[in-house]
């Protein structure tokens, strides 16, 4: 076993690999960007090493760099995690080069792998069964829409090179191919620098399974069984699960097998995964390869008992593998759940800010159990424009997918994040439609049950302003003294005392009342409602609300987090921002102006669809950004003429930005 490793990442998956090194006796080695010098995987290694600036191409897709830190710390070897240099096979001849063993594949399996369309080539010439399509070195436009047209529409572009749905469009019919080939060529150029693309027919209501592969010096490989990925939006996985729902015994072993055959046609060595497209009947199709670990990996080790990162790190040291095929069995169900940094509501633009609060579910693991968290921030830390934007993966496990659905829904319910939008309450709303629900799986699930998934009112109202008002007479409570003459309880020998609250939730202004009577109880009116009031509070931020009385009473256990006049509030039937407002304090505040078209997330323009003096209409395209690694086209409000644009293309803007004006 090594005695040292650097971790040439970042995130949730470089805390991971120290624990599970530190666990083994290993010595680890961080190296970060200037926009990481406090970040938890920095904290979680025994030394760190700062490799540059806070952009990807300045820091950890700088190899050299990486080499050099390596070295210098005396490393023996180097694990790429997941994403940034994990699969770039220059990268790993260099370490190779440098007498470091890279933990990973070896370059010639991630060159061979690497190509989708020389990954097809090979699968096909090792009897794994492939989609229709065009995998050629010819990439002249033309003929790509000519081989699109014969494969017939509706047709996916993927970027040869890439993964994770950078540089994947379905084009549904011929007259969008010439825009669609486009985008995917600039998003495939800047995330993996070769814009090549192939051509495959799109499957209709297909599902996403992949076997987790292992592989040794010695030439042994296993599969660890599947796991289900169809859950997605913009081809990136929301919902993952192991073991696929339905699978039979024969088309496990049947798939595995594949799997298998697909990685020793590469001569492959360490953790990787073979990804199928999957017939509702039960066919399916090689898809690509990823030669790393994957971010999902957690639900096979779930389901397994085993650790992958330990048995990346033993068959790296020349180790065989731990177990034969006959030896690996699977208990249970499990499934994970990727929190994000996003708005789901506006199109799953990337969100960017400070994780003010930041609370895991009780009980919750770090490494095992049934409820774990793999997070690479924690409360107080920065979710920045220039990596990914997930915050954390929450797995859970049950001895059955019914309880692991329970346990999921609980575990997202008790997950408070506060400071940025994030998709938590996305992920509880798409557990629990009755697509997921029932097993239903196919990656058009969001798009089908988009009227019980997008667009939800949330909280209701009644509760989130009781919670507010909970709030605030808790915060008054702890800083009154013992003197009656100061307190602001509304006291009144006789009669009622009468408190209005100006609230604003979702963009609409609420009055809310709290009565209070002489001899102590208390009244909530809210939308006209006039409503007995009570509240148990232990600190300012848990509160049991009991709303009405006798039969009709209701009991609320509610949590509450303050940001200045922003209340976020936390119940079993959801969440909501409420804002407190002072209406003094914003006396003579106006109301912002109009004809102006603004960035909706910091990142850099990638171009202008229209130009100053062209009529444009509502919905039209107008500009497109990138965040994120991701492009994001940004449309007209409304009908008008373009008047200025105040950005050139290239150009990096901030949140809120005016990137042009519009005039009626």
């Amino acid at each position: 076993m090594f005695k040292k490793i650097l971790i040439a990442n970042r995130g949730e998956i470089a805390c991971r690999v120290a624990a599970t090194a530190r666990r083994l006796g290993v010595k680890t080695v961080a190296v970060y960007s200037e926009a990481d010098a406090r970040a938890k995987h920095v904290q979680a290694c025994d030394e760190a090493v700062l490799i540059g600036g806070p952009a990807p191409r300045d820091s950890y897709l700088q190899w050299q760099r990486i080499i050099e830190a390596a070295k210098a710390t005396g490393a023996e070897a180097v694990h790429p995690g997941y994403g940034f240099l994990s699969e770039n096979e220059e990268f790993a001849e260099a370490c190779a080069k440098a007498g470091l063993v890279f933990i990973g594949p070896p370059s010639s399996a991630i060159r061979a792998m690497g190509l989708k369309a020389e990954s097809k080539r090979l699968m096909e010439a090792a009897g794994v069964p492939l989609v229709p399509g065009y995998h050629g070195a010819d990439q002249d436009p033309a003929l790509l829409k000519r081989e699109a047209d014969r494969i017939g529409y509706p047709v996916l572009i993927k970027a040869s090179a890439g993964g994770g749905g950078k540089g994947m469009r379905a084009v549904l019919q011929a007259s969008d191919f010439d825009a669609a080939l486009a985008s995917c060529k600039r998003e495939a150029i800047n995330s993996f620098g070769d814009d090549a693309v192939l051509i495959e027919r799109y499957v209709q209501k297909p599902r996403h399974i992949e076997i987790q592969v292992f592989g040794d010096s010695q030439g042994s490989c296993v599969y660890l069984f599947e796991r289900d990925c169809s859950v997605q939006r913009r081809h990136q996985k929301v919902l993952e699960e192991a073991p696929a729902p339905g699978m039979s015994a024969a088309r496990r072993r049947e798939m595995g097998e594949a799997a298998v055959a697909a990685a020793k046609a590469v001569g492959y060595v360490g953790a990787g995964t073979v990804e199928f497209i999957a017939e509702q009947d039960g066919r399916f199709y090689f898809m690509e390869m990823n030669t790393r670990l994957q971010v999902e990996h957690p639900v096979t080790e779930a389901i397994t008992g085993q650790d992958l990162v330990e048995w990346q790190l033993r068959v790296a040291s020349g180790e065989a593998l731990p177990l034969k095929q006959h030896e690996l069995q699977m208990h249970g169900h499990a499934i994970e759940a990727r929190i994000c940094a996003e708005n789901p509501d506006g199109g799953f633009l990337p969100a960017t800010g400070r994780l003010d609060v930041a609370r895991w579910p009780a009980h919750v693991s770090f490494e095992r159990g049934h409820v774990r968290i793999d997070a690479g921030v924690g409360e107080g830390d920065e979710i920045s424009p220039y990596y990914d934007s997930m915050v954390a993966k929450l797995i859970v496990w049950g001895e059955d997918r019914s309880q692991a659905l329970a346990r999921l829904d609980a575990a997202l319910r008790d997950t408070h994040i506060v400071g940025l939008q994030t998709n938590v309450a996305f992920l509880r709303r798409c557990a629990a439609t009755a697509s997921f629900a029932g097993a239903d799986l196919d990656t058009g699930l969001i798009e089908r049950e988009r009227a019980a998934l997008f667009d939800q009112p949330g909280l209701p109202l009644q509760i989130s302003a009781a919670a507010v008002v909970a709030h605030t007479l808790a915060k008054e409570a702890a800083l009154q003294s013992t003197d009656p003459w100061t307190a602001r309880d509304g006291w009144r020998m006789y009669g009622a005392s009468a408190r209005r609250f100006d609230l604003e939730a979702g963009g609409t202004h609420h009055e809310v009342l709290l009565s209070r009577h002489h001899q102590g109880g208390m009244h909530l009116t809210v939308e006209g409602q006039s409503l007995p009031f009570a509240v148990n509070s232990a600190g300012l931020e848990s509160h049991e609300l009991l709303l009405g009385e006798g039969l009709a009473q209701r009991r609320v256990t509610v949590k509450t987090y303050a940001q200045g006049e922003r209340v976020a509030v936390f119940a079993a039937e959801g969440s909501a921002i409420v804002t407190e407002v002072d209406v003094i304090a914003h006396a003579g505040e106006g109301g912002g102006e109009g004809g102006r078209l603004t960035a909706p997330m910091p990142g850099k323009l990638v171009s202008f669809l229209a130009q100053p003096g062209d009529k444009v209409a509502k919905g039209q395209a107008l500009a497109v950004m990138e965040a994120m690694k991701m492009e994001h086209t940004i449309n007209a409000p409304r009908d008008g003429v373009v008047a200025e644009l105040l950005f050139a293309v290239g150009d990096q803007v901030t949140d809120g930005a005016e990137l042009l004006r519009m005039e009626a």
